[in-house]
């Protein structure tokens, strides 16, 4: 039997006038940061890793049908009330969902990004990063679950409040990997132009990580006849494939990174020596 969605909810609009505002008003200060970067590296890199992840959202209906998210879209009279892009999969988008990936898609991304092009990015830095972007969608979706924005309405477990704690590591493994693409871009483009193959970077990795290592968790949910212990087991494996993925991410990261040593120290080549260090 096919789950109903929770069509007649009413929206909260105090919670439609945060997100709206507030992650625009945000975003568009992410995108002022990276025009800075523009100026000051002379690339548009950090700018397209933020539109990347914008334009990406108009893939949102998908997600939510395969993750079982509702965005509530009625008053208490039945009136459409919610702030609209457009309607699919009979999920409509609020305007919000653009820069709701800029700020917990890009702008990690973007910090990952830069500091594997400065060299100071190792695998456990990776991991520290990925856990506080982890800490992010948790705070960013149980703030919208739990105000009445949205819901994943699906019979998912291990919640978090009402937000399920496997969307949340999905979501961070998908950050990790996107960064570290888009960074192994920047490494072999020779034209800037090569550089807008980032807007097809962020679909790849957001559809292979989030439906790939999220599988059996979205055929658990969607079975027909699922039980509880289907749903446990098969949101367990999905916890594991995202672990594993962010240890993939980070296999393409050094252990360490590289320090100058004293000038006393250097050797006789005209260029300072550099050694091995351990990561901060």
């Amino acid at each position: 039997m096919r789950l109903e969605q929770p069509v007649t909810r009413p929206l909260n609009l105090t919670a439609q006038d945060f997100f709206t505002y507030g992650s625009w008003i945000l975003t568009i200060a992410v995108l002022v940061f990276t025009f800075v970067l523009w100026k000051r590296e002379k690339t548009w890199y950090y700018t397209a890793i933020i539109a990347a992840a914008m334009v990406g959202a108009f893939g949102e209906p998908l997600y939510d049908e395969m993750m079982m998210l509702y965005f509530y879209s009625v008053d208490h009279g039945g009136t459409f009330v919610l702030q609209s892009t457009f309607t699919a999969f009979d999920v409509p988008q609020p305007n919000w969902a653009h820069s709701g990936y800029a700020l917990l898609y890009g702008f990690p991304a973007v910090y990952i990004a830069r500091s594997i092009h400065l060299g100071t990015m190792t695998k456990k830095k990776l991991y520290i990063v990925a856990g506080c972007s982890l800490l992010e969608s948790i705070a960013f979706e149980v703030i919208g679950t739990s105000s009445g924005a949205y819901t994943y309405w699906g019979p998912h477990v291990f919640r978090i409040f009402e937000y399920p704690l496997v969307i949340g590591m999905l979501e961070m493994a998908q950050v990790m990997v996107f960064a570290v693409a888009a960074a192994e871009l920047r490494k072999r483009a020779r034209e800037p132009w090569q550089l807008a193959a980032i807007f097809l970077i962020f679909p790849i990795t957001f559809v292979g990580v989030n439906y790939g290592g999220g599988m059996a968790m979205i055929v658990g949910l969607h079975a027909e006849n699922t039980t509880e212990f289907i749903r446990y087991a098969t949101t367990l494996i999905s916890m594991g494939c995202a672990v594993l993925i962010v240890r993939l991410a980070a296999s393409f990261l050094p252990d360490s990174v590289a320090a100058p040593v004293p000038a006393r120290a250097a050797t006789g080549t005209g260029a300072p020596a550099r050694e091995a260090v351990a990561a901060d």
